[in-house]
């Protein structure tokens, strides 16, 4: 729920401060504030995308082993343990 708040302070939450509740903002005005705040991301350029991208699946492949290599062991030490085909 996106609330106008512009020239207030805000309270802290569960605690009554004698107010009303703040008046919902009009999808227009939500929608103008998400763009300004678009406009103040710093992008990140295309080679640097590619890096972010490499470091992402690198990891996740790694991770993938990791698991993948717990599991294959914990079977074999269970099967072991409890017998099995």
């Amino acid at each position: 729920m996106a609330i106008d708040t512009r020239g207030e302070t805000a309270g802290r939450p569960g605690r009554p401060t004698g107010e009303k509740k703040a008046k919902r903002t009009s999808p227009a005005l939500f929608y103008r504030q998400v763009v300004a705040e678009l406009r103040k991301v710093i992008w990140p350029r295309r080679n640097d995308l590619v890096s972010y991208t490499m470091v992402v699946l690198v990891f996740v492949v790694i991770m993938v082993g990791i698991v993948a290599g717990l599991d294959f062991l914990l079977t074999k030490g269970v099967l072991a343990i409890f017998g099995g085909s």
